[in-house]
């Protein structure tokens, strides 16, 4: 994506955020059941470097619209995190196997990753209460970015494809 000019990099980037926020409200009553993940790892397969502006816009959108709590601060290195697991795994793109797992191992250790956060914020004990105050809910962020991955890796692959060779027109 690196021929691309500046304004319709800006525009991919806005288009991404405005998905991913987009999908991540449109869910947001089924706990921890999300499509941000996925969406984050295919921009990553498909877009490279380009994807990582538009994470970040949704990165900020988060903060603007929920408030920049401390639960914030993890979604800063998680999402690029994330962006960075599937950028190395990009030979393996045509596998919605492999970035089921991918994506099932990062919904398993979300809890253990944002916990971070708050071991610097609390303490060792406070980290370590919100880690494991978590698990239930990172095994459910686990199944379903899992079976999110094995359903709609390869028909959201595809159409990422289509959608940025029509950037490059």
């Amino acid at each position: 994506m690196q021929q691309l000019s500046p304004t319709r990099r800006l525009a991919a980037a806005a288009m991404m955020a405005g998905l991913l926020f987009a999908v991540q409200v449109a869910m947001a009553a089924l706990p921890n059941i999300e499509l941000v993940s996925l969406l984050v790892a295919a921009f990553a397969v498909v877009f490279g470097r380009a994807a990582l502006p538009g994470i970040f816009a949704f990165v900020l959108l988060e903060g603007v619209a929920y408030g920049f709590g401390s639960w914030w601060f993890c979604y800063l290195y998680v999402w690029p995190l994330l962006w960075a697991a599937a950028r190395a795994l990009r030979h393996l793109s045509g596998s919605a196997l492999a970035f089921s797992v991918l994506l099932g191992l990062f919904g398993l250790m979300f809890g253990a990753l944002c916990s971070l956060t708050y071991l610097v914020i609390l303490g060792p004990a406070g980290g370590f209460a919100y880690f494991l105050s978590g698990i239930p809910f990172d095994l459910i962020h686990c199944a379903g970015n899992a079976a999110a991955g094995l359903l709609l890796w390869k028909p959201v692959v595809a159409g990422l494809g289509k959608a940025s060779s029509l950037l490059r027109r």
